[in-house]
């Protein structure tokens, strides 16, 4: 574990981040960073680069009138991927434009991913989301390695309260994020009409024909969809979700 550094981005933006090379050291790396444990969390996955301009509009109330309200009255902390692309780069937005303060954390694989004003470790290396207050930096070359992190992290700071995992959208390394949230015992709440994997696991949790590993996911209990056309459920099911017992 390293000590914490900032990051600086255009625009005077700052963030905190830290490099973590082993999962036993995330609660000492988490208080490192400032976070206090022990907060409602909300884990969000799904899509990254498939997500064009129209697909972003659409779901943009998702997260203004979804997510980031619930965040902000319950003082909860988000976790999520960390890039500034699809979801992440959507919360990111709305977290900013509501002035919150909620904790937003990102958790990226290292050789994935371009520090502000540093060498991309590689051609495709995604920039991270400069409306990000803090980053965990985890071992890995490859898109998905972080996925394993990001539901340590969340279950770290969460400390035993309430958290919940949403999907909005989604690629392959969707399942394994969906996957990883069940095996912590985290409820999944699927944005039916956001596309691909999250509608998938809609129809699966609706008792429609679906991907066999949607299907599979749904048997565990902890998957409930919820419609992208209406953030007021979204926000009223997360909230529920969260201020039940942990």
């Amino acid at each position: 574990m390293t000590t914490p550094f900032p990051l600086h981005f255009a625009g005077g933006r700052t963030a905190m981040a830290l490099r973590v090379d082993q999962s036993r050291d995330l609660p000492a790396a988490l208080t490192s960073l400032g976070l206090q444990a022990s907060l409602p969390v909300v884990v969000l996955v799904g899509g990254a680069g498939g997500l064009d301009q129209a697909d972003l509009d659409r779901l943009r109330p998702v997260f203004e009138s979804g997510l980031v309200p619930v965040m902000t009255h319950l003082m909860g902390a988000a976790v999520d991927g960390g890039t500034w692309s699809g979801v992440m780069r959507l919360l990111g937005e709305a977290r900013s434009g509501a002035s919150a303060d909620f904790p937003l954390v990102g958790v990226a694989a290292a050789g994935t991913v371009a520090l502000p004003g540093g060498p991309p470790p590689r051609e495709d290396a995604a920039p991270l989301d400069p409306d990000h207050t803090h980053f965990v930096l985890v071992p890995g070359d490859d898109w998905g390695d972080e996925a394993g992190w990001i539901a340590q992290v969340a279950t770290d700071l969460a400390d035993g309260r309430p958290s919940a995992t949403v999907l909005v959208n989604g690629g392959e390394i969707a399942y394994s994020d969906v996957g990883r949230s069940l095996d912590a015992g985290r409820p999944v709440l699927t944005v039916a009409g956001s596309g691909r994997t999250a509608d998938q696991l809609a129809d699966a949790a609706q008792g429609r024909p679906a991907d066999e590993r949607a299907v599979a996911l749904v048997k565990s209990g902890l998957v409930q969809a919820v419609p992208a056309n209406d953030p007021g459920r979204l926000a009223s099911v997360l909230s529920a979700v969260l201020t039940g017992p942990g």
